[in-house]
This record gives C-alpha cells, structure tokens and sequence, in this order.
C-alpha cells in the first residue's frame, strides 16, 4: 500500500535549496582553428582564460597587417583602448605614434599588439587606475600572443616593458640593463628589448623626459634597421 508523505516532509522538502547547475567551464579551444588574424581576433572576443574579462570592457586585440615584418608587443590595454577595443590609441599611443613617425616606420605596416588583451585595472572614484598583470595573468593570455606570432610569422618583435618581455621569453628580464639588446629564442625569433612609452609619459621633469624620448627613438631606429636585416 503506497503511503502518502507527512505534511512536515513536505515541508522540509520545500525548504530545501534547489540545487544549482556546476558553473560551465571557460571554452579554451575557441581560436585553435583560426588561421588568419581576423578569425582569431573574432574567436578572441569570447575569451575567458583568466578572469579579467569580468570587469573589461571587451577584448583589445592586436591590429595591423598579417604580413607585417614587425610586431611590437606592449603590457596591456589602458582605459582608452578598452574603450576603443584598439591597442596603442591612449596618452602612451599617441607618444609611440609620434617616435615611429621620427624614426621613419610607417605604423600601418606594423602589427601592434599586447601581451594581456583586457585591461587590469583598480577603480578609484569614478577613474579606472592601471593595474599591472600577474603571472597567471600573462601566461593565460600568451595563448593569444602566441596565435598571433605564428599567424604572422614577423622578423622581428620589439618587447615594450618588462612584461611584454616577460610574455615573450617566459622568464622576467631586467629592461634597463638589456635595453636595446636582441635576444634570439629557441625557435629563431629576434626579440628586440626596450621601455614601454608609458615610461616616457611618467616623468615629471621635462629635461628628463625628453632626453628619454631621444633614448626612445634611438632605440626605434635600431628596430628600423633591425627589420630590414
């Protein structure tokens, strides 16, 4: 004989949380297909490999031609370009414009790019302050860099700052010590080592600063010549 449940296990039954659906796992494979940058800047707009996707506006991924013979490599995207959803177009971009024009390379044939395609940042009032990447943060993003690298195939990269750098040799370098040097990878490619333009852009005495922005655009001439050897 089937028996009824009490009123009481009812009840408890009813006060019980409803069980949630396990959280979805981030999608780690979307751009593995790509083969053009288009397709990977597309796939890259979904990307969940680290958290800071949360808070960014959206993706900033590299811009420029896929037969570029160069790739410069920054930190992250600022406020602007998470804005924007283009890399180099902030205070710092407008800087790095300025001494590739004096160094006579033509941005539109150059690929710019980041090592981390969201912007990290701390909000303080109603501004969003620059919050430098972690490690985790940087090696999840490498994915992308790395896409973009082998979908290139450039000559020459120019790591701007320490965590472009980083990004691209797997190891922390010291920047002021190996600025302007060219560090060979295991696969053959040239790494060409200086300062973000931000650097430039931080420094309060005028003297200084533009006797930073000519050790700047000597080194963007020593890339000039770079990507024609």
């Amino acid at each position: 004989m089937a028996t009824t449940p009490s009123t009481t296990a009812l009840r408890r039954e009813a006060k019980r949380p409803a069980r949630r659906a396990p959280a979805p796992v981030p999608e780690l494979t979307a751009g593995e297909d790509a083969t053009s940058i288009g397709a990977a800047r597309e796939a890259a707009k979904g990307c969940h490999r680290c958290q800071l996707w949360r808070n960014a506006t959206q993706t900033v991924f590299g811009e420029g031609p896929e037969n570029a013979d160069v790739i410069f490599v920054g930190e992250q995207p600022g406020d602007q370009e998470d804005l924007a959803g283009k890399p180099f177009v902030g205070p710092a971009g407008r800087i790095f414009d300025s001494i590739l024009d004096d160094a006579e390379i033509d941005r539109r044939k150059v690929y710019v790019t980041n090592a981390v395609k969201h912007f990290k940042f701390e909000p303080r009032g109603k501004r969003r302050i620059h919050s430098k990447p972690n490690a985790g943060e940087i090696q999840a993003c490498r994915w992308w860099l790395d896409k973009e690298l082998s979908l290139i195939k450039p000559n020459l990269v120019v790591a701007l700052g320490a965590t472009a750098a980083q990004s691209l040799l797997g190891k922390a370098v010291p920047i002021t010590r190996m600025r302007g040097d060219v560090i060979e990878r295991e696969d053959g490619l040239r790494v060409f080592v200086t300062v973000h333009p931000s650097f430039i852009l931080r420094i309060r005495e005028q003297e200084e600063k533009e006797a930073e922005r000519e050790r700047f655009l000597k080194d963007m001439r020593k890339v000039k010549q770079l990507m024609g050897a």
